[in-house]
């Protein structure tokens, strides 16, 4: 990762430390990301140092869990996620209260949800496709996410202060189907990083790690290929999602015991709704791989 100011070795050291032996150590990310720029993961890692709220901006299956993930393995801090959509409410962020029986007597309990549970244990809080979720949930993180760092819990009426340590690391897809824009108060909480797809030699390397085949053969092509589609998606022929890299994982570990063209068919291809998109990277794939 190349070196890393002193004042973020230090902040890692001392979150390592102090998580070492937390009892949700099994929520610190793997890691695994890679970049072609090692800025991203810097800049990135930098930010959270200092305290700053990150959002990962870039397209479907362009590594923002993985990074997210990676980050939370860096500093040994574990890490609470949640998953966006327009279904999301206060109880999904802040918990909600139960019925449970203590002493042969029922008694409401509130149960915390993965905000209170990051502010109060001073983890890291994962926000993907923030906006999927409908701009009338997202105002309620405000506070959190400016210098106050607190809030008061609506559901028990406590005021809430996140531990230094806490952290906020988001994920939004771009123009995808389903997302809204996030307003300029929320975005101006953030520190953006931008997360293009890898290409070429670093792609490369992401497969041969996290894929089970190992033909480099064949991994030459998938990288060939994911560059094609990746022109074609920039030129608006073919949708983001064909040119995933998680799509482009599915596709090599099913090649490692299939033809790859059927890989490709199974793993991109059918994915797809429209036929003429279908039919250009079936057209595509056809130029790299035999049958």
């Amino acid at each position: 990762m190349g070196t890393w100011p002193l004042t973020v070795t230090k902040e890692m050291e001392k979150r390592k430390e102090l998580f070492r032996r937390d009892p949700d150590r099994a929520l610190i990310g793997a890691g695994g990301y890679k970049a072609a720029d090692e800025a991203i993961v810097h800049d990135a890692a930098i930010a959270l140092a200092l305290g700053k709220n990150v959002l990962l901006k870039g397209p479907t299956g362009s590594g923002k869990t993985r990074l997210a993930e990676t980050l939370s393995a860096l500093f040994g801090q574990p890490m609470h996620s949640i998953n966006c959509s327009v279904d999301l409410d206060a109880e999904a962020l802040l918990g909600f209260k139960t019925i449970v029986h203590k002493n042969s007597q029922a008694v409401i309990e509130y149960v915390p949800g993965p905000v209170i549970q990051a502010m109060t244990k001073g983890h890291l809080l994962y926000i993907d496709e923030i906006n999927m979720a409908k701009p009338e949930t997202l105002p309620i993180l405000n506070s959190v996410l400016d210098y106050r760092r607190r809030l008061t819990n609506p559901l028990t009426g406590d005021l809430v202060q996140a531990k230094p340590t806490f952290g906020v690391i988001t994920a939004i897809n771009e123009g995808y189907i389903g997302t809204v824009p996030l307003n300029e108060a929320l975005k101006n909480r953030f520190v953006v990083i931008n997360v293009p797809y890898v290409q070429g030699e670093t792609l490369k390397s992401v497969l041969l790690a996290q894929t089970t085949l190992t033909d480099e053969t064949l991994i030459d092509r998938f990288v060939a290929l994911s560059a094609d589609l990746l022109v074609q998606v920039r030129n608006g022929q073919i949708a983001e999602e064909a040119a995933s890299v998680r799509a482009l994982l599915d596709a090599c570990d099913l090649a490692a015991y299939m033809p790859p063209l059927r890989a490709i068919e199974r793993s991109i291809v059918d994915k797809l709704d429209d036929e003429r998109e279908r039919a250009a990277v079936r057209n595509i794939a056809e130029t790299w791989f035999d049958e």
